[in-house]
């Protein structure tokens, strides 16, 4: 799975955690992931993901009556509402960068694999930093 995830444009490094069941994925200076393409990719190599998460640095715009996490200018994030959206909503459109922790992905209780991956990955705000 480490080579396989290497292999992805943009990834600098990934470190695996057989004892914790974790994997970091640190991208190249300026690379923008995609989170699909992570899940898929670590699908395709024979591992089941249980949540992908992200740590990032980026901007809060509004959109359509919602929020969007935009770590970059070119990439933006849907923000599912939750425990902290009432703490977002004044930070929308302020173009001030905030630090966040999120859930991008989970896999549902009980189930080994999902039968079909998600075709858009909301984030689920859990911190702000």
């Amino acid at each position: 799975m480490q080579q396989h995830l290497q292999r992805l444009d943009g990834v600098d490094k990934v470190e695996v955690s057989l004892l914790e069941g974790r994997v970091v994925i640190v991208p190249k200076q300026g690379a923008l992931l995609d989170p699909l393409t992570i899940l898929k990719s670590t699908y395709d190599s024979g591992v089941s993901v249980v949540e992908l998460g992200i740590t990032g640095v980026g901007t809060l715009v509004e959109s359509g009556g919602g929020l969007q996490f935009r770590p970059a200018a070119q990439q933006s994030l849907p923000v599912t509402p939750g425990a902290l959206t009432e703490q977002l909503k004044p930070l929308g459109g302020s173009g001030r960068e905030v630090s966040i922790r999120g859930r991008l992905f989970q896999l549902p209780p009980g189930s080994k694999k999902p039968k079909e991956l998600p075709k858009e990955l909301p984030i689920e705000i859990l911190e702000i930093r």
